[in-house]
């Protein structure tokens, strides 16, 4: 065991490795650390708008409430993307993300646009900076993938949102870690090769984490469905609503889906 996973025990390691990670990706220009265009954000103005929770399919409309003077907090959400829409579709925005540099993508995108929006960095298990029914809706996409422990996360959304108040969610389904990644990367065969649940830190050794995703890649948990969907009705939310996502470029798309989404309520 390397030095680095003996120190990625701690979970504030973790914590800023994958800040420091996600900073680097958005030097890199990795998809999710690029802002919507100057359209995308004129059009969201005019009503016409949508976002993603997860790879490629929109969040249907009628999940949303009527966004006008919402009170919205895009839950690890950073990056210029959902923020500045739901802000330009008449939202006031608060987005809360573990990276600054994702962070600083939508400060400058609110500046540009003039937008009701706010940014707040932070460990998504902790919305201590937020007092209690804070928001009408909370808009967590798929990004609970980069902490080891999930209920924290749901127990605090709970919190901060208001009764009657809805959370949107986006999740990895779990078998997808199960999978050989070089295998499929190196010869595009499909095989079982991690016992779940999976993590970047005890499942592989740091050198098989550089030569499968690269030195610069956040650190990646999978999370159980009795976490994930579970550890939401545990926390006090009704599931309202659920739909499942293809990944795209990914052989396994012929065969499942490699996320789910949510809406959930609070009662």
């Amino acid at each position: 065991m390397s030095k680095l996973d003996t120190d990625l025990k701690n979970t504030e390691n973790i914590r800023a490795y994958n800040r420091a990670a996600w900073d680097r990706q958005v030097e890199n220009g990795n998809e999710w650390t690029v802002p919507s265009s100057d359209q995308v954000i004129e059009d969201a103005r005019r009503g016409v708008w949508d976002v993603l929770l997860t790879d490629s399919k929109s969040v249907p409309r009628d999940w949303f409430p009527e966004l006008d003077g919402l009170d919205v907090l895009c839950l690890a959400s950073g990056g210029g993307q959902q923020g500045p829409v739901l802000a330009a579709a008449g939202a006031r925005v608060t987005v809360f993300d573990n990276s600054p540099r994702q962070l600083e993508n939508d400060r400058i995108a609110a500046q540009r646009h003039n937008l009701d929006l706010t940014t707040v960095e932070g460990d998504m298990r902790d919305l201590s900076a937020f007092q209690d029914e804070r928001f009408d809706l909370i808009f967590h996409p798929v990004s609970n993938i980069f902490v080891p422990d999930i209920r924290p996360v749901w127990n605090e959304a709970f919190r901060v949102l208001k009764h009657g108040g809805t959370m949107l969610a986006g999740i990895v389904n779990p078998v997808m870690y199960t999978f050989d990644e070089k295998l499929i990367n190196d010869q595009g065969i499909i095989q079982v090769k991690y016992s779940l649940p999976y993590s970047d830190v005890t499942s592989i050794t740091e050198e098989e984490r550089i030569d499968i995703y690269g030195p610069d890649d956040p650190l990646e948990f999978s999370h159980t469905l009795d976490d994930q969907l579970g550890g939401q009705i545990d926390a006090g939310f009704l599931i309202a609503g659920f739909y499942e996502d293809y990944r795209k470029d990914d052989p396994v798309r012929k065969y499942m889906p490699s996320y789910m989404a949510t809406k959930a309520a609070k009662p």
